[in-house]
């Protein structure tokens, strides 16, 4: 038996046992769910760190992506009105297209 105690996508369970292996799961109330997300989120982004491939850096993206989007559902919004914000901020600020890094300004 192998011990995981991590959140997995909704189809997992099914996948296992179809796969002719059983598995046990048990469903989080929504405080433990956004803690098990913000774990996620951590977990992929640095799967997404430590990817050595475009096509396996993709993946990982888009993993990150729908973990997103629940937890855009956890605080009551959508993935429509993260990227609405996205896009305001692009217009105030700007993207990263530029490859900017700051290195200094001239406050103290």
């Amino acid at each position: 038996m192998v011990i995981y105690k991590k959140l997995v996508r909704d189809k997992i369970p099914d996948i296992i046992e179809n796969s002719e292996n059983t598995c046990e799961v048990a469903t989080l109330n929504q405080e433990k769910f956004i803690v098990e997300l913000k774990k996620k989120l951590q977990e992929e982004v640095t799967e997404y760190l430590i990817s050595s491939t475009d096509d396996h850096a993709i993946e990982e993206l888009a993993d990150i992506l729908e973990v997103v989007h629940s937890l855009a559902k956890t605080h009551l919004s959508t993935i429509e009105e993260v990227e609405k914000i996205r896009q305001s901020k692009f217009e105030e600020r700007g993207g990263f297209e530029r490859k900017f890094l700051l290195v200094s300004t001239g406050e103290e």
